[in-house]
């Protein structure tokens, strides 16, 4: 069993918003020579998360930011955090840290709709996300 470590950076543009990470884990699969296993991709931020969604309508991703804005606004009475980040907090230990994803003849096994996705809770902002890949 090989295991495999990769960071990458990305570039946040928004303050709150979903980027399709799945082109860059799927290709570095790929360059892994991995044909069965698992993908661990984790974020090392307390205002970001990894996800996984519909990657085919881009509305979703709206939808989805949409309502985590109503529900958690960024200016709320009673947040003590004086970063005026409390929000971004609360919605990454909501969506998390890290997915899990398995690899079957060099391929991400995800469903028809589903993508990876960093989520960005407190940008813009320079960030990075980390693959481990576990396999064979």
């Amino acid at each position: 069993m090989k295991i495999l470590d990769q960071v990458f950076r990305l570039s946040t543009l928004k303050r709150s918003e979903m980027v399709d990470i799945t082109a860059q884990v799927q290709e570095y699969v790929r360059q892994c020579g991995i044909e069965t296993g698992r993908v661990t991709v984790f974020c090392p931020h307390t205002t970001a998360a990894i996800t996984i969604n519909e990657n085919a309508d881009p509305d979703v991703q709206h939808d989805i930011l949409l309502t985590l804005n109503e529900l958690f606004p960024q200016h709320r009475s009673g947040y003590r955090h004086n970063e005026n980040n409390s929000d971004s907090h609360v919605k990454a230990s909501l969506f998390g840290a890290s997915e899990t994803i398995l690899v079957k003849d060099s391929t991400l096994v995800l469903g028809t709709w589903q993508g990876i996705y960093f989520c960005e809770f407190d940008g813009p902002r320079t960030r990075k996300f980390m693959v481990t890949i576990e396999g064979n």
